[in-house]
Parts: C-alpha cells; sequence; structure tokens
C-alpha cells in the first residue's frame, strides 16, 4: 500500500513551524505533509511527558487514511521509532533526519542540563561546527528566539520498545552533518543496535547541518518526495 501522509516530527526546542517550507515543497509537488505538534513543544504545557508526545505522534498516523511515512528529526528520531514499534501496520516507512533511534530501556533526550523542570536550549557552544556551520548569525539568533525548552519528562523520559515487527520497517537515514560512510561504521560497529537489527536500511547523503528543514528545504522534501 502506498503511504498517504508524510507525519513530521522535530527535535528538541522545535514546533511544527520548522516544517513551514519543507511541508510546502512537499504539497507542491502532490505529497500530503503533518508536521505534528509536540505536547510541550509549542502548546504551553511544560508537564509533557514522552508519552504524551508519542500519543499526539500516533493520532497523527492513526487519522490517516492509509500508511503513514514518519520523519523524526535529531532526538524524534528515537519518537519515529517508537511510532513504528507502536503501529507496525500502520507506518510504512521510518525516515531518520540526523540523528539514530535509542533502545527499550534507554533514556529520551538526557543530553544537556535540566532546569526548572526543562531543558532550555543550551546555547551554540555544543553545535560548533558541522552541525551548524551552515547557520549564519541572523539563521542562530532566529532559531534561539524560538527555541521552546523541553520539559523534563520528555527529555528525561524512559523509551520503550515491545514489537520485533519494527524492524520490518524500512528505514531511510537522512546523513546531514554525517556521511553515510560515517552512519554505516557506527551500524557496523554496534553502536545503533535498533538499526542493527532492522532489515532494510538506506542512507541518502544532504549537504547540510543538523536542521536541513531550515537551510536545505527543498532538497530535504525532493529526499522525502522520493521516499
Amino acid at each position: 500500500m502506498t503511504a498517504e501522509q508524510i507525519v513530521l516530527l522535530g527535535g528538541l526546542w522545535l514546533d511544527e513551524s520548522v516544517w513551514t517550507s519543507v511541508a510546502r515543497e512537499l504539497e507542491q509537488g502532490g505529497r500530503h505533509p503533518v508536521p505534528v505538534t509536540l505536547p510541550g513543544q509549542g502548546d504551553g504545557n511544560r508537564s509533557a511527558t514522552l508519552a504524551d508526545q508519542l500519543t499526539a505522534v500516533l493520532a497523527a498516523v492513526d487519522a490517516g487514511p492509509g500508511k503513514s511515512v514518519v520523519v523524526g528529526h535529531s532526538a524524534a528520531c528515537t519518537l519515529a521509532w517508537m511510532a513504528a514499534d507502536a503501529r507496525p501496520g500502520r507506518v510504512a516507512k521510518v525516515v531518520l533526519i540526523g540523528g539514530f533511534p535509542s533502545s527499550d530501556g534507554q533514556p529520551y533526550a538526557d543530553f544537556f542540563e535540566i532546569t526548572d523542570g526543562v531543558m532550555p536550549f543550551p546555547g551554540w557552544d555544543p553545535f560548533e561546527g558541522a552541525d551548524a556551520a551552515d547557520l549564519d548569525e541572523r539563521a542562530r539568533r532566529a532559531f534561539e528566539a524560538v527555541a521552546i525548552p523541553v520539559p523534563q519528562g520528555v527529555a528525561r523520559g524512559v523509551v520503550h520498545l515491545t514489537d520485533e515487527r519494527r524492524f520490518d520497517t524500512p528505514v531511510v537515514m537522512v546523513c546531514p552533518e554525517f556521511t553515510p560512510a560515517q552512519a554505516r561504521e557506527l551500524i557496523a560497529a554496534g553502536d545503533i543496535p535498533e538499526l542493527a537489527r532492522a532489515k532494510h536500511v538506506d542512507l541518502v547523503d544532504i549537504d547540510s547541518g543538523h536542521w536541513p528543514m531550515l537551510t536545505r528545504p527543498a532538497e530535504l522534501a525532493r529526499i522525502l518526495a522520493a521516499v
């Protein structure tokens, strides 16, 4: 069955508006994008949990007329993979942009300090180099202005994966700040256990930093449309 919609999940600190340009390109190409507002990232809910975010993703998948391609960016690569685990019959393919799915029992995004119950954007120091090389000062200031502190219940949430059928779901890994060769090495070395067990993994290069939906939206949309 052909997927009827492309569900778009932003990474940490991002709301659904990060997909605006990509969604426009997809619509012009005859695709049906569905950017998801993740609880705690755009709705003002500072008490949101990882389970709440998964519920929102599954609601989008279940609302589709057919199967969905689920696209996760950065930390939300894990969220996309959790959707494939929870809906193996409804998720046609998972696309991972600039990230890797965590394994069962691991924290979702235990990366930065929690302050007053949220994980604020930590500034650009952790992302210097390839991650942010294609973001100029104006783009960085714009990002900072809209970055949403992620609730502790999301960032420190524990990943639960229960259905082995997720490994049958085809995966496309879009490689922005790293190369497909580097991703293959990580998978072969066992550093990404979930993808080492996945039966179908394709790797696609995109010449961008960590946020290609902001810096290369047309190219990213072409990749997603081809998926």
